[in-house]
């Protein structure tokens, strides 16, 4: 009887350990009560790095204790002690840095010299040849419905070219899951973000083109910004003048003022944007509904790398006899980052576009670890997909 007693407090503490592994942080805004999404939490120990959904939710497991540090371009940086995650959720409240009176910079430099800088510098300082472990996710929407799904562990072997002025990568992929969520053949459709060129995008500041350009002075009104609570950061807004003739982006840009070095990026198309722009009609035609990009890299002691993107599209196509109306959306999270690089033969190499487009290999529940934390419509999707495996 002791023996069965012992066995089965043994049993008790171990199901409540394992429990206390997994942890729920609920990002919220301390102001507005409202959920914060793309915070980015990074667990201290490990290096981890994980992102919260739409709903601010965070799930993550960690053997044994870490700190933890939350943030945000638009929030000021709280870091949590372990010891107070003692909660099956655990709410996290960050406070916005526009609810105090940001500080208009005035600088001798053109905003847009400064970009200029800033993004000439950053190519510099990120670290290549480098190696990222990252977890991507695309969910593909077609009228509405979720109709297509993709996630995977890629390894980027990131170098530059022999001119030393492009970034390569080198792509392998670990694992992978893909599935059409309906069996309508919507294959046609399928238009995801090319992972062969993304990262080279990423690791060249593609994204900020437009600004960088001679006639975008004429184009944008650009600002300086920085906060009283957080003068590390400045930031720089990029806001288009309307134009029915271009339709152009949205910019923030928040960058370390000492190092010169981009932290963060957002791009996104203004509902205003979108209202003013005259969109060719006709069958053929596309009006663009929702664009959103987002970027965020780190700076850890001597390295400097990408953390995560976010890219969105959402638009309409006239066919004619119908409009569909299409959207992706596409999340990269890195997992692991290293100097060192890898070996691999050149018929692992992936050459193709997306991973819908190779076979699935599934060796571990990879997705539980990723860092990206579905939401509950999300997590439907996923378990159906996992009652198909």
């Amino acid at each position: 009887m002791k023996k069965n007693l012992v066995l089965l407090l043994f049993f008790l503490c171990f199901a409540v350990f394992s429990q206390t592994n997994e942890r729920t942080l609920i990002v919220m805004d301390v102001d507005s009560n409202l959920p914060i999404e793309d915070a980015v939490v990074l667990v201290l120990k490990t290096k981890q790095v994980l992102m919260s959904n739409k709903d601010g939710t965070v799930v993550f497991e960690l053997k044994g204790g870490s700190n933890l540090k939350v943030s945000h371009s638009s929030y000021l940086p709280v870091v949590v002690k372990w010891s107070s995650l003692n909660q099956p959720e655990n709410i996290i409240y960050l406070k916005s840095k526009l609810v105090s009176l940001d500080d208009i910079v005035v600088t001798k430099q053109h905003p847009q010299e400064i970009v200029k800088d800033l993004v000439d510098n950053s190519i510099k300082r990120l670290n290549v040849p480098s190696r990222l472990k990252v977890y991507s996710r695309e969910f593909f929407k077609l009228n509405g419905d979720y109709v297509y799904f993709n996630d995977g562990l890629i390894n980027f072997q990131l170098y530059r070219d022999k001119d030393q002025k492009k970034v390569k990568s080198t792509l392998l992929v670990e694992q992978n899951r893909s599935f059409g969520l309906i069996e309508d053949d919507i294959s046609s459709d399928l238009l995801g973000y090319n992972l062969n060129i993304m990262m080279e995008k990423y690791y060249v500041f593609t994204v900020l083109r437009p600004l960088l350009d001679v006639k975008s002075k004429k184009k944008y009104t650009f600002v300086v910004k920085v906060s009283p609570l957080n003068e590390a950061y400045n930031e720089i807004i990029a806001t288009p003048i309307e134009s029915p003739d271009e339709l152009l982006d949205d910019f923030k840009i928040v960058y370390d003022v000492k190092r010169k070095l981009i932290i963060d990026i957002t791009a996104e198309v203004s509902a205003s944007s979108l209202a003013a722009f005259k969109e060719e009609t006709g069958k053929g035609s596309k009006r663009m509904i929702r664009s959103v990009f987002k970027n965020n890299y780190r700076v850890d002691l001597n390295n400097y790398y990408l953390v995560s993107s976010k890219e969105e599209i959402n638009y309409e196509v006239d066919l004619g006899n119908e409009i569909k109306n299409i959207e992706v959306l596409n999340n990269l999270v890195t997992t692991n980052f290293s100097n060192q690089s890898y070996t691999y033969k050149e018929s692992d190499v992936f050459k193709d576009k997306t991973l819908f487009n190779i076979k699935n290999s599934i060796l571990t529940d990879y997705w539980n670890f990723s860092g990206l934390t579905p939401t509950a419509k999300e997590q439907e999707i996923i378990n159906k997909i996992k009652d198909r495996l």
